[in-house]
């Protein structure tokens, strides 16, 4: 083996990069040593190996110690990799939970977006149920002050039920007439508060409930607002002229399920569907004239007739429908009315408080709205509701009071299920309008809004 001097020339690469490199001995003789280490530019580390002449054969010490050095390399360079494997696995790792970050803060800005979009939606929604709800904070104020005024008028009836105890108490030093006029005054005194409190503006119609189908395309049919609580007879009258006889049946219930009723024959045919039943007896128009005829249902004669002066009659001024109904008689809570037109109003609606007793005219009103124009029309506290048709869609979108004198164009839905109504009349007693609907009998109930006034604010 001939002695040479070699360099020995070991490069490794590691994560950071670690390289060795070979230079001549200074002292050819020299064994084996690191004779320097450094970084380079791009952070690898740098070791250089002094290599001396290989004189000796491989048993030398010197070899010895090169092998070590080399088993160390080795050793460093295994290690070295298996880092780098675990450090390559950790970096992928680390770079696929930086994807699914990403994503999530994506997902979150979206989030964080759509929270931010909802936020102003509710608020919108808000802000606008807000404003629906503001212009119910003046009626909230008067139903405070009508529940004052309610109080007033408990204790108001706690009084006069005192009153009748003294007045039992006392019987016997009043003579018949005196207690009778004190009885009287009691009388009208509960009505008037009874009045105020049941009084209220329409606001809405219930769907139609149908009581029965029978009879013909037009009539009319209705109970007795001021029938005691036991009388719940119904009253039958089929067609708008040239009939006589109107049923009698004993209930509600009789009318539904069964065919049980008593006739009776009427003096003359009426005309039109604007007939009532107040009080024991039925006010109607006679066929073809302006005469109002009130027949005693007990006892069956005329009780009263009179004329109904200059309104039209005989199909001169009926409803939009027809069939003679030019004069429409009517009752709500302050009593009788008679609703029609004249030549002098030129065809439009008049409205005409009436003495149920009488029939003499207390009061007229007239108005702007043409009779022919109108489908239908009831009276409910004083206010006189006209609908716009008789068929089809129909709502009542016309009100005239009678209080204030006034009118004003309103939108009240209407069901019109059967699709020509021939007959709308409204009941107090039972809050309900009674409806002829194209040969079925119909019931809706109405919703009133309350506003109750003392005797010093009316």
């Amino acid at each position: 083996m001939q002695p040479t001097s070699k360099l020995l020339s070991l490069t490794l690469l590691v994560l950071m990069g670690t390289e060795l490199t070979q230079v001549l001995p200074a002292n050819p003789e020299e064994s084996w040593q690191v004779y320097s280490s450094a970084q380079d530019t791009e952070g690898r580390c740098v070791c250089t190996v002094v290599a001396p002449q290989q004189t000796m054969c491989s048993r030398d010490a010197r070899t010895k110690q090169l092998r070590q050095l080399l088993e160390k390399v080795q050793n460093m360079t295994q290690s070295i990799q298996v880092l780098d494997q675990r450090t390559q696995r950790d970096l992928q790792y680390v770079e696929r939970m930086e994807v699914q970050l990403r994503g999530l803060e994506t997902k979150f800005k979206q989030v964080e977006e759509s929270h931010k979009q909802n936020l102003a939606r509710q608020y919108r929604a808000i802000k606008a149920k807000m404003e629906e709800l503001r212009p119910l904070i003046p009626v909230l104020e008067e139903y405070k002050a009508d529940a004052k005024l309610v109080l007033q008028f408990k204790e108001e009836l706690q009084n006069l039920t005192s009153v009748l105890n003294e007045l039992q108490e006392e019987i016997g030093a009043y003579d018949y007439e005196e207690l009778q006029n004190r009885l009287s005054n009691l009388e009208e005194r509960l009505r008037a508060c009874m009045q105020k409190l049941a009084c209220g503006k329409l606001t809405g119609i219930s769907d139609p409930i149908t009581i029965k189908t029978s009879g013909s395309r037009f009539g009319s049919w209705m109970t007795d607002p001021l029938a005691p609580e036991d009388d719940n007879r119904v009253w039958y009258m089929d067609g708008y002229h040239n009939n006589r006889f109107v049923r009698e049946y004993k209930s509600l219930y009789d009318f539904m399920n069964s065919d049980n009723f008593t006739s009776h024959r009427l003096p003359h045919p009426w005309s039109g569907t604007g007939q009532v039943v107040y009080n024991g007896s039925i006010y109607f128009n006679k066929f073809q004239s302006h005469t109002i005829i009130k027949f005693d249902f007990k006892t069956s004669v005329i009780s009263k007739s009179r004329q109904l002066d200059y309104a039209g009659y005989n199909n001169m001024y009926h409803y939009s429908w027809g069939g003679h109904s030019d004069i429409d008689l009517m009752v709500d809570e302050g009593g009788l009315w008679a609703v029609y037109a004249t030549n002098q109003n030129a065809g439009n609606i008049v409205i005409s408080k009436l003495n149920p007793n009488t029939l003499q005219i207390i009061k007229s009103w007239t108005t702007n709205h043409p009779k022919r124009s109108a489908g239908e029309a009831f009276m409910i506290c004083g206010t006189l509701y006209v609908t716009n048709g008789y068929s089809g869609g129909t709502k009542v979108y016309y009100a005239f009071s009678t209080n204030s004198s006034t009118y004003e164009y309103i939108d009240i839905p209407f069901q019109n299920k059967y699709s020509h109504i021939s007959m709308l009349d409204y009941n107090p007693k039972d809050r309900a309008l009674y409806a002829w609907n194209n040969g079925h009998q119909v019931l809706y109930n109405v919703t009133l809004f309350h506003v109750i006034r003392s005797e010093q604010e009316r």
